[in-house]
This record gives C-alpha cells, sequence and structure tokens, in this order.
C-alpha cells in the first residue's frame, strides 16, 4: 500500500483547519439546508436558479468539509525545538533580497498551510527548502527558472 503523505501543520494552522471545520460542520449545513429547503417551496425545481445554487453550495461545502477531515487525519503538527536563529518550520524570516536589495518576511510552514499572499511558504517550495537551517547573517542561494537569486538573513523568530 502506498506510503500516506503526512500534512505538516503549526499549531496555528491546526487550529484554524479545526475551527473551519467546525463552522463549516455545526453553522453552515444548516444555512444550506434552509436554502434548500426554502427554494424546494417555491415550486418545479427543474428550472430553480436558487435551488441549483444551493445544491451546488451544499456539494462544495460537502467537498471541503471531506477535505478538511482528509488532512486533518494525517496531519502531523510541528513542534520542533527552535533554536534561536536557525530558520525552522513555523519561523518567520526577515530577509534582504540581495539582487532587488528589498526586504521580504515569509512564515515557514507545511504545504497545507501555504499562502504566498499572505507571506505564507512551504518548506517544499525552492526557497523554503533553501532557508531551512540557515542561520541569522547566511546568505542563501535558490534557483529560479532564469536565475539564482540570493537573500541574505536578518532575523528569525517562532511564530
Amino acid at each position: 500500500m502506498a506510503e500516506v503523505k503526512k500534512n505538516i501543520l503549526t499549531p496555528a494552522g491546526l487550529k484554524a483547519l479545526e475551527d473551519e471545520l467546525q463552522e463549516l460542520k455545526v453553522v453552515k449545513r444548516k444555512e444550506v439546508a434552509q436554502k434548500i429547503k426554502e427554494a424546494r417551496e417555491q415550486g418545479d425545481l427543474s428550472e430553480n436558479a436558487e435551488y441549483d445554487a444551493a445544491k451546488d453550495e451544499q456539494r462544495d461545502m460537502e467537498a471541503r468539509i471531506e477535505e478538511i477531515e482528509q488532512i486533518l487525519k494525517n496531519a502531523e503538527v510541528i513542534d520542533e525545538k527552535f533554536k534561536k536563529g536557525v530558520i525552522s518550520l513555523g519561523c518567520e524570516v526577515l530577509l534582504e533580497d540581495i539582487s532587488l536589495g528589498q526586504e521580504v518576511k515569509y512564515h515557514i510552514v507545511g504545504s497545507t498551510e501555504a499562502d504566498i499572499l499572505q507571506n505564507k511558504i512551504s518548506n517544499e517550495a525552492p526557497i523554503g527548502r533553501a532557508l531551512l537551517g540557515a542561520k541569522i547573517g547566511d546568505v542563501v542561494q535558490v534557483e529560479g527558472i532564469n536565475q539564482v537569486n540570493e537573500f541574505r538573513v536578518i532575523d528569525v523568530q517562532r511564530k
């Protein structure tokens, strides 16, 4: 049997998923069920856009519930001992992008929590992999598509 991939989560990421699951099961299910009930009461279901929309919403919500339950079933919460100044999972890092001369801040998380729009990068992404184990003052090289980017580690905090 194939080995199941563990979903690496920070404690905050675990709590966020548990909270979302609770919200979906307790609140959203009732709301969608009510929408379906109200749409049914309008009569002919074959031409009822509200009914179709409510059923689509229900399908999407149930798929998300199943997805979260699967993530939590295979979750591994990081509980690494934080060594001051060394980048590990769960750390927030302040970097200097040497080529641009700008500072960037990233939070290193597991792939399940990764969200570049919130500056949460996966430990599996090229920059995440390169940063793990680096220390304040280190220059880390990250191979991009057409170039190698260099980042200097300015600060590391446990988030």
